[in-house]
């Protein structure tokens, strides 16, 4: 298990030091690194991310990789840990925000998906969860629906209205078009087990990657930089879980802590607030919720992997 230092967010929660010390876990400091990549990234800092990450022992045997990242800011990262799988890949994207924005720096947090989606292994995005304003008027926003018609990117809110849209998109797994709206088929009303069943037998590939924004859970689970969503830790556990025993899983990723700002330069601290909820939102009490998270994903982890 690896654990990206980014922005001491993780070094400080009572399950990752106890599997540092341990030796079940590999710390990677990029402290330097940090506020340079958070939000978002230059290529020339994204390269020096990508060659001090490749500098870990390589990964060897049946295990998935797994990652821990730090503050939802660095979800851009993700296709990072993509680009040298050797096979074909869907990844499952667990998420309270699409990050499929087109109109922002190509290495950014909020459009990453694009970025995944141009790799030559990905064969399918399947993003699961968002509640976010993101979902609005999404081509005023941004929104690659483009993939979304083309069935590459395939998008379930966990509860959202529908959507306003102009021109033809159509229906999709996720959602139907009804003159001008996408009606979405919401995760908070279905029945859970017989979903993910569903969704499973309508990968095409064997091999699976997992990528986790803990900002997906509802703030009796996580408190992180973001808004928060409304799926439940049970729900994430039980997912991972039939994903597990159906599929290779190959790899997660996992980002969502809290961590406090710190970013290279105004512009960053700008965008941040004007982008997320005051920081001062969360107690000390508030921010155990993502250590007793992260102990119930390792150990789900560590159950499923031995």
């Amino acid at each position: 298990m690896n654990i990206l230092d980014l922005d001491h967010s993780l070094t400080a929660q009572e399950p990752i030091i106890r599997r540092l010390n341990s030796g079940q876990a590999r710390r990677i400091d990029l402290l330097d690194l940090g506020p340079k990549l958070r939000l978002w990234s230059t290529e020339r800092t994204y390269r020096h991310f990508t060659e001090r990450l490749g500098q870990r022992p390589r990964h060897s045997g049946s295990k998935p990789e797994i990652f821990f990242v730090g503050s939802g800011d660095y979800h851009h990262l993700t296709p990072a840990f993509l680009g040298n799988l050797a096979e074909p890949v869907s990844l499952i994207h667990f998420d309270n925000h699409p990050d499929w924005v087109r109109f922002a720096p190509r290495r950014h947090c909020g459009s990453w998906v694009n970025r995944a989606l141009q790799l030559a292994n990905i064969q399918r995005i399947v993003t699961l969860g968002p509640c976010s304003e993101d979902l609005h008027n999404p081509q005023l926003r941004g929104g690659n629906l483009g993939a979304l018609k083309h069935g590459k990117l395939q998008l379930f809110p966990w509860q959202h209205e529908p959507s306003r849209v102009w021109g033809q998109v159509g229906d999709g797994a996720g959602h139907q078009q009804q003159d001008k709206h996408l009606h979405w088929q919401n995760l908070a009303q279905v029945d859970w087990p017989a979903f993910l069943q569903g969704l499973i037998d309508s990968l095409p590939t064997e091999a699976v990657w997992i990528t986790i924004d803990k900002d997906v859970l509802a703030s009796e689970d996580a408190a992180t930089n973001w808004d928060q969503g409304g799926m439940r830790l049970t729900h994430l556990l039980q997912a991972i879980r039939t994903l597990a025993a159906r599929k290779r899983i190959l790899g997660i990723d996992v980002c969502g802590e809290f961590a406090k700002p710190a970013f290279s330069n105004a512009f960053k601290r700008w965008e941040a607030k004007s982008d997320q909820p005051p920081a001062e939102r969360w107690s000390q009490e508030d921010l155990l919720r993502n250590s007793v998270t992260n102990e119930a994903l390792i150990s789900l982890f560590e159950e499923l992997f031995p």
